[in-house]
């Protein structure tokens, strides 16, 4: 059986795990920011296309890109930010 080799973490999770400080005021400012109204919208409209698209809990990892308005793996959209 294959050994399956384990990921380093990145340079930012290693500088959260070693500055604890700054890990609880980046967890602070993004508790505050995503429980803004805008951002309340804003995931209440994804969730609605990812309904209207019959895409919405089915697991198939497919999210709604707004500029070439259809559903794109999430990882290829995250990485176009």
């Amino acid at each position: 059986m294959a050994k399956i080799k384990k990921k380093e973490p990145s340079e930012s999770a290693k500088y959260f795990r070693d500055n604890p400080e700054a890990r609880e005021k980046k967890n602070a400012y993004n508790k505050e920011y995503h429980s803004s109204d805008e951002r309340k919208k804003y995931r209440a409209f994804l969730n609605k296309v990812n309904r209207r698209m019959g895409t919405y809990g089915n697991g198939d990892g497919m999210d709604f890109d707004h500029s070439e308005r259809k559903m794109i793996p999430a990882s290829k959209n995250r990485a176009k930010k």
